[in-house]
């Protein structure tokens, strides 16, 4: 049971650890992959190793997705793996998590049109404008989709993300 994580330098690190653990704590294996295979930086300077690029990495291997937030995503989301990866877990009604700036992965992707979901309020316009409705709550489900907006978030988050991969198994 592989959790998949795309995150980068400048990620938001506690939406990088605290479900990078959580679901640990839940039994799943966690990978980190990021653009090169090398340690990562995140805002306030925790150092992130990274298992993998998204280059070599194979989404079928995987149950579940998470997009933590930060600034990573900005780069994230020009890197051609990065969305055929997030495509791939669309196209397979996978579990996808995706907090704050994360959902900017999933605009670039293409994926969220017609769906429900939040983010950080900076980019409600961003959401709005790639086809879907912004909804500002800690929380928002949407088929196989879990969004959060904040750090402080991530409790119901988690909660959500973690009973949608049990129901997925």
């Amino acid at each position: 049971m592989r959790i998949l994580m795309i995150t980068g330098d400048q990620a938001e690190d506690i939406e990088v650890l605290y479900p990078y653990y959580r679901l640990r704590e839940e039994g799943f294996s966690v990978d980190v992959a990021s653009i090169e295979r090398r340690p990562i930086r995140g805002k306030v300077g925790y150092q992130i190793n990274v298992d993998l690029s998204v280059k070599e990495t194979d989404p079928s291997r995987y149950i579940g997705l998470v997009l933590p937030g930060g600034r990573a995503p900005e780069r994230l989301r020009l890197d051609k793996d990065v969305l055929d990866i997030v495509r791939f877990f669309f196209s397979n009604d996978m579990p996808v998590a995706a907090i704050c700036h994360g959902p900017q992965i999933l605009i670039s992707a293409g994926v969220i049109r017609g769906r429900r979901l939040t983010g950080y309020p900076g980019i409600r316009d961003d959401i709005a404008n790639a086809g879907a409705v912004y909804v500002d709550e800690p929380v928002v489900v949407d088929g196989n989709l879990v969004t959060s907006r904040v750090p402080s978030d991530m409790p119901p988050w988690m909660r959500e993300y973690v009973g949608l991969l049990k129901k997925s198994l």
